[in-house]
């Protein structure tokens, strides 16, 4: 559970929580208190197609007990589940220039859609740059993103993140044992860059099925194009990976931020993402989802129990397509889950 209070930060981002930071932490070493607990219910959200089809969703709800160093009841939240780890490489290689061309901030096409890039702050620099990675965009690098996780998931410091996640007065965390200054080695950052800038995204299945041909047509009809782009080259001086330099790849995302409407609205600023705004997720493997983890779990916060819910979370920028969407046959609905699904 990301948490902040409002305002900004001297470099732009979230505020921290004074004693807590910018995540509770709800499991901790032994002996050592957890920050807090996160209570999550759901309620059932029930609907119809306009062809008589019944769907049912779950919306979350939140609650934060056991706060160890003070309230948290008045603070920003925005839950947040683990993103797949495939095809970071070909991000991280992606130049400016690729991810601005398709920036629309003000709708000058009058399109509905204006995606917007987040510029967040890279401590290896200490200046602002392009925002590629997390739910909004908020880290500008993969190894920004890898050493960020180590020191606010797991507790862990590196090079760039060379303080123990321990705010003041958290005395029991500040002198627990460590694993040295810094815990994480340049040389072990460096193995796991590679080892995550290398993990592939799976190959296609079912690609020339008519049904998936169908859907495919359904998904550029339906404008998911729009921020689901599937035309990227990959620069040719990414130094991490030379092996996939000018490399053409369909990640299905745009990577800019997009209003998706107050149902899916956390209210809490990132950087220059707004509470109701998020990254587009990219879109391949997502087939393969339910295969590698035994679940179809998706959206930011995972409320979504398939492809079809997510679909119909889908609000603000994407509310005329997933409209359209709502609107088509139950079979065109299924064409066009058929071709999310081979991605």
């Amino acid at each position: 559970m990301r948490i902040s209070i409002p305002g900004e930060s001297m470099n732009g981002g979230p505020l921290e929580v004074p004693h807590y930071g910018d995540q509770i932490q709800d499991h901790a070493n032994l002996n050592i208190p957890a920050e807090a607990k996160v209570l999550i219910t759901y309620e059932t959200v029930k609907g119809n197609y306009p062809d008589g089809t019944p769907y049912e969703l779950r919306k979350p709800v939140y609650a934060i007990q056991n706060e160890e160093f003070g309230s948290l009841q008045t603070v920003l939240t925005s839950p947040r589940i683990a993103q797949q780890t495939i095809g970071l490489g070909f991000i991280d290689a992606l130049d400016d220039a690729a991810i601005l061309a398709n920036v629309d901030e003000f709708d000058t096409d009058k399109d509905g859609i204006s995606g917007k890039a987040n510029y967040v702050w890279d401590v290896k620099t200490n200046t602002l740059k392009i925002g590629k990675f997390g739910w909004k965009s908020n880290q500008p690098s993969l190894e920004q993103q890898i050493a960020g996780a180590f020191n606010g998931d797991m507790g862990l410091t590196t090079y760039l993140f060379p303080e123990n996640n321990c705010p003041s007065p958290q005395n029991d965390c500040a002198n627990a044992p460590n694993g040295g200054a810094p815990e994480v080695t340049d040389r072990q950052l460096k193995h796991v860059l590679i080892y995550q800038a290398a993990l592939a995204v799976p190959t296609r299945r079912d690609y020339k099925k008519e049904n998936v041909l169908k859907g495919k047509n359904l998904f550029r009809e339906l404008a998911c194009i729009k921020c689901h782009v599937d035309n990227f080259v990959t620069d040719n001086n990414y130094a991490i990976l030379p092996q996939i330099q000018n490399i053409q790849v369909r990640p299905y995302s745009d990577f800019l931020l997009h209003d998706m409407g107050e149902k899916l609205a956390d209210n809490r600023p990132d950087f220059l993402a707004s509470g109701r705004e998020w990254r587009t997720q990219p879109l391949w493997g997502i087939g393969l989802i339910e295969t590698v983890n035994n679940h179809t779990f998706l959206l930011h916060d995972g409320r979504a129990r398939n492809i079809e819910e997510a679909i119909l979370w889908h609000g603000g920028e994407a509310e005329k397509s997933k409209n359209d969407f709502m609107q088509l046959t139950q079979a065109e609905r299924q064409y066009l889950l058929d071709f999310i699904n081979s991605l």
